[in-house]
């Protein structure tokens, strides 16, 4: 058993879960050797069952040696917001740097055919889905949110799983996670401004996707499982809007929504581009592997029995905690601080246009409503109750003409979705891609793929992204 991304949230609890059953697995885990990392891991120190290979993702001896001989692939690891923000090129050499370095030592195996690769994408591929759209399932369009470097190398990396031509893989789509009081205090990131208050999510704890990547490996997962594309979100009792998990936030302190709205200015938050949508379809993956035990109220009643600030004091010194936060909005990567810059580009991207962002005066009037809990399914563009054995040229058709482009191959085997087959997008761009990857991932066109961020171009030729990104 191989695994990185141990010292992270989700990562340290799938370790934690996997040595609780130290009868079935001795796990191998690839961990950054930096003093946070060390410290992390030093509660394991000693463990027969843990051996813990001090490498880098980026350095191929150092992935093939923990690789090597494993059975399973927990691949969780990796650079991510809002670190990858700041950095994008090193997330690029990290995040698809690291998926290949993977691929690559699966292959040396003797028989890769034996080895089971568990990636961990992330909701952030199928960018903005704000109301009406925040429904979401597996095959919608893959749409990034713009400036959004880290779900590109996302994309990327999924793309290169799923077209591996390994025998045993899996994508799991990660959510928002909530998660404990972390080894150090975090820094509170001027990214929360980038979360449009209307905005929705499908949360899932730390501990339950610690059980998700422990049950993968179990020994009753079956054969079909595998070569699919999955979201991984709590269910029904972990959805809900970013209001109103910031109201409940509050009132983990004693507080309530006077002082939100006395603390924050609306305008900071974003109104759209950023990702985050309700699922419809991730309870098949709770009913594959049947992970979830908490809700969104049980963590908050954990929450408050960790809570980190006494209610009082924050409720007695709100002028030093307003100076902190309107601070935080003025930093690099905020809204208010791109609106005195004049970085147009950014304000238009989260907002529209600088007018719609100065037309926001006040709380009075905002709409901060929950959204339809009522599905709103889009359009895939082929007859989906057309099984997938039956899969065939007909069907490639119609799903390349809804993308308006061509199927441009002559022939297919009826249900082969791993073999790699001709298209050409409304651009005129020919490529290669499997159906797996087409009609169930909603990948496309990879020379079309953001950057540059040209989604009004898109839209107008293809129905099929037009549905997450309509033409201005």
């Amino acid at each position: 058993m191989f695994i990185t991304g141990a010292s992270g949230n989700m990562g340290r609890e799938a370790l934690r879960q996997l040595l609780e059953r130290r009868d079935r697995f001795r796990v191998v885990a690839l961990v950054l050797s930096t003093e946070r990392d060390r410290r992390v891991l030093s509660a394991y120190s000693g463990d027969p069952d843990l051996t813990v290979v001090w490498g880098d993702l980026t350095n191929y001896e150092d992935v093939l040696k923990g690789i090597t001989g494993a059975d399973y692939v927990l691949h969780v690891g990796g650079m991510v917001s809002p670190q990858a923000d700041h950095d994008p090129e090193w997330t690029e050499r990290v995040n698809i740097g690291g998926i290949r370095n993977i691929l690559r030592a699966i292959n040396a195996q003797p028989d890769p055919n034996l080895v089971k690769l568990v990636y961990i994408g992330s909701v952030a591929q199928t960018g903005d889905r704000n109301p009406p759209i925040h429904w979401g399932r597996t095959g919608d369009p893959i749409k990034i949110s713009r400036f959004d470097r880290y779900a590109v190398t996302k994309t990327i990396a999924e793309r290169e799983v799923i077209e591996s031509g390994l025998r045993y893989w899996v994508s799991m789509r990660q959510t928002a996670i909530l998660h404990g009081i972390r080894p150090q205090p975090a820094r509170i990131d001027p990214i929360m401004f980038h979360i449009p208050l209307r905005g929705v999510f499908e949360w899932v704890t730390a501990e339950d996707s610690g059980r998700l990547l422990a049950n993968v490996c179990a020994d009753d997962v079956p054969e079909r499982f595998w070569r699919r594309i999955y979201n991984v979100g709590g269910g029904a009792g972990c959805r809900i809007t970013n209001y109103e998990l910031l109201v409940a936030s509050f009132a983990a302190f004693g507080l309530d929504r006077r002082h939100l709205e006395a603390l924050f200015e609306p305008k900071w938050f974003a109104l759209r581009n950023f990702h985050g949508q309700w699922f419809e379809d991730s309870d098949c993956l709770e009913d594959f592997l049947h992970f979830r035990r908490q809700t969104l109220d049980d963590f908050g009643a954990y929450f408050r029995r960790h809570v980190p600030i006494p209610a009082a004091l924050l409720a007695s010194v709100p002028a030093f905690v307003f100076k902190i936060v309107h601070k935080l909005a003025l930093e690099p990567f905020a809204n208010q601080y791109w609106s005195h810059q004049g970085a147009d580009g950014r304000i238009e991207a989260f907002f529209g246009s600088r007018e719609r962002r100065q037309s926001i005066r006040g709380w009075d009037g905002l709409d901060t409503s929950r959204p339809s809990d009522q599905p709103l399914r889009l359009n895939h563009g082929y007859d989906e109750a057309c099984p997938h054995a039956e899969f065939d040229v007909d069907v490639m058709k119609a799903a390349a003409e809804f993308r308006g482009g061509r199927f441009l191959s002559s022939r297919m085997t009826r249900g082969d979705l791993t073999g790699k087959l001709r298209w050409q997008c409304a651009f005129g761009h020919e490529f290669e891609a499997s159906p797996t990857l087409v009609l169930l991932a909603g990948h496309w066109c990879p020379r079309c793929l953001a950057p540059p961020w040209n989604d009004d171009e898109i839209a107008r030729r293809n129905p099929f992204f037009a549905q997450v990104s309509p033409a201005g």
